[in-house]
């Protein structure tokens, strides 16, 4: 059973798509982390919010990039390092939600439906990721077991289908502004050799 794989994955793939054309270098090659703005994105509020933006989102990424391995030598050993998984989904989601809040709408009008719906996306996935955690942890016997490493299995796909860039990617503008966020760089995946 290797989940972690399957999320880190389709993450990655949906990171690679969307981020394709923010390959560019940014215009003055300071890199930072923490959503914190350089001087070449005082004077560019989009981009300003799309750097806080790419940083906030940068968490949930790093997270499940870094998940604990899922041991299946047993169904409690499963169950347990399951439970840890799903523990550091939901802090991973948690500390993004946070960003994300601090970050608040994008500066141009009418571009914060996108935002929104991710946020309410996240509450979603991530209330279901503590139910299959707090399954997982009170499992008595195989068979509640076996069905709550389903539901924890169901919550991963989940997380993996999040399209963590679909309020950058809302509009033309907000998009273009990635492009020019030294954060959003960060999350450039090089494409796969051939």
């Amino acid at each position: 059973m290797r989940p972690r794989s399957t999320v880190l994955a389709a993450l990655v793939t949906a990171l690679g798509i969307g981020l394709a054309g923010c390959g560019q270098q940014p215009p003055v090659s300071q890199t930072h982390s923490g959503g914190q703005a350089d001087t070449s994105s005082q004077a560019d509020p989009a981009a300003r919010w799309a750097d806080g933006y790419c940083s906030a989102v940068t968490h949930l990424v790093r997270t499940l990039a870094n998940l604990p391995e899922i041991d299946p030598s047993s169904p409690e050993q499963a169950s347990r390092t399951s439970s840890r998984l799903l523990s550091s989904v939901v802090d991973g989601i948690d500390q993004t939600v946070e960003g994300l809040d601090r970050v608040g709408p994008p500066p141009l009008p009418g571009d914060d439906q996108a935002r929104g719906d991710l946020l309410k996306q996240f509450s979603s996935v991530r209330s279901r990721a503590d139910t299959a955690r707090e399954r997982l942890d009170t499992a008595t016997d195989a068979s509640t077991t076996k069905t709550a490493l389903s539901d924890a299995r169901a919550t991963l796909d989940d997380v993996a289908a999040l399209d963590v860039l679909q309020a950058l990617n809302a509009t033309p503008e907000l998009s273009a502004a990635g492009k020019r966020a030294p954060d959003c760089q960060q999350l450039v995946v090089p494409p796969a050799p051939r």
